[in-house]
């Protein structure tokens, strides 16, 4: 077939120049290889393209039907190839960003804001969900990149910590005065715990360290939302288990404060994700680089 289609290059080129010797002169190549390229593709379609006159060579009724078909063909792909020219070119194109809302709004959004200045024709896509929603995503080909909470233990993806964080409990107004040492993790245990949903990779992070130390969670109230979780500790229904970077802003101005405990959490990392043999696309690549090199 490879074959096949530089004979329809020719061919198409024979046909557009009227001539044996001018498209020999346009494809850099010789008269005789011009000459016996088009025999050979005559031979193969078993039919003759051109007759030949004083004045050049001229499609026969056979030959003008392969050339409308060839040369559409040929104009696909040539169109193909500046579609790829531009895309490698970041002129055009399409990045596919795999991120949770509360990743997105404190890690995400200054990368996105700089890479859109930098790249304005580029298509940005977001798409949100938990962690292991976005390894999925991106195992599937649905996403190019995913920004994720580490540790991903999937042997396909490759993950390269951005940012440290912190597993913190945060308590509202309420339980200042109650809260009068720093706890124990039995004792944070008796009070009514606020976490977030057991698929989230945060969740799963703070219950291992729990399990490890022989103590088994079990929150009165799980949710989907990190927002959620400030909120609810904010009206005093429990003991919210947040990350500390997403929560700053409350416990600065008084309305949450940190739960002291006797042994913290260890911390971890938000993390650039992608297939380890699958080769980025151009976008990919220089998102990442923003991400990794700031």
């Amino acid at each position: 077939m490879l074959l096949k289609l530089d004979l329809y290059r020719i061919f198409c080129e024979v046909a557009s120049c009227r001539s044996f010797s001018k498209a020999a002169k346009a494809l850099f190549m010789t008269q005789p290889a011009v000459s016996q390229s088009i025999s050979q593709l005559e031979n193969i379609l078993g039919t003759r393209l051109f007759t030949r006159t004083p004045k050049g060579v001229t499609l026969t009724r056979e030959g003008q039907l392969v050339y409308e078909y060839a040369r559409s063909a040929i104009n696909f792909l040539e169109t193909g190839e500046e579609k790829l020219k531009e895309i490698q070119g970041l002129i055009t194109g399409e990045l596919r960003i795999g991120v949770s809302d509360t990743t997105a709004k404190f890690f995400l959004v200054p990368y996105l804001d700089q890479f859109h200045k930098l790249y304005s024709n580029i298509k940005l896509n977001i798409i949100n969900g938990t962690s292991v929603e976005l390894c999925e995503l991106l195992k599937a080909g649905h996403i190019d990149l995913a920004i994720c909470n580490l540790p991903v233990e999937d042997p396909a993806i490759h993950s390269i910590p951005c940012m440290t964080v912190h597993d913190i409990f945060v308590a509202g107004t309420a339980y200042k005065d109650k809260i009068t040492h720093p706890l124990s993790l039995e004792e944070l245990t008796q009070l009514p715990l606020i976490f977030l949903e057991q698929k989230s990779n945060s969740r799963r992070y703070v219950e291992r360290f729990f399990l490890g130390k022989g103590i088994r969670l079990n929150p009165e109230i799980e949710l989907g939302s990190h927002d959620l979780l400030i909120l609810l500790a904010k009206i005093n229904l429990g003991i919210s288990c947040v990350i500390k970077e997403y929560t700053q802003a409350e416990i600065e101005t008084g309305t949450l404060f940190e739960v002291p405990l006797k042994e913290q959490i260890p911390d971890r990392s938000i993390g650039l994700c992608y297939l380890k043999r699958v080769l980025m696309s151009p976008s990919a690549q220089k998102f990442s680089s923003l991400i990794l090199n700031p």
